[in-house]
């Protein structure tokens, strides 16, 4: 990794409820899909909750009878909580990382209402304060649902 941040301050935050996470990133419902961040390690890695139910707006088109979180809202998800370390890193509060590119993904199980994503994201790479790669997985009651790498590159906005 081009930067290290150190962490040894022990009163650095390690859960976010979702009035924080908003705090953090601009998404709204409906592509707000981080429900708590339960484990943050500064520059390091941030493990994340999306509590799935029947209620989302993609539901009632995808698919019918057969209810699925489309897989690109699983990277999504995944792609908010490795927001959450971008932003807290010395000088990026505020600013905004788009995706980049999407590699090696790869779905093993559905994820359906009443699941809980539980997503670990880890920053691999920040080259010169604008492109960060990360790797991420989800997983459901202990099964991995997705993995894959996520790169990202800062928008002035």
């Amino acid at each position: 990794m081009d930067s290290v941040i150190e962490t040894s301050d022990p009163k650095l935050k390690t859960t976010f409820n979702i009035q924080e996470i908003h705090q953090l990133l601009p998404h709204r419902h409906p592509f707000a899909l981080v429900d708590r961040i339960i484990d943050y390690v500064a520059g390091e890695k941030a493990v994340g909750i999306k509590n799935v139910t029947f209620n989302e707006p993609f539901f009632p088109g995808h698919i019918p009878n057969f209810p699925l979180m489309p897989g690109v809202l699983m990277v999504e998800a995944m792609a908010q909580v490795g927001g959450i370390i971008l932003v807290q890193l010395p000088g990026m509060s505020g600013k905004f990382f788009a995706f980049a590119g999407i590699d090696k993904v790869r779905f093993r199980r559905p994820v359906t209402p009443g699941d809980r994503l539980i997503m670990t994201v880890e920053l691999l790479s920040l080259k010169q304060n604008r492109i960060a790669k990360m790797q991420g997985k989800g997983e459901v009651d202990g099964e991995l649902a997705v993995k894959g790498e996520m790169l990202f590159s800062l928008i002035e906005q």
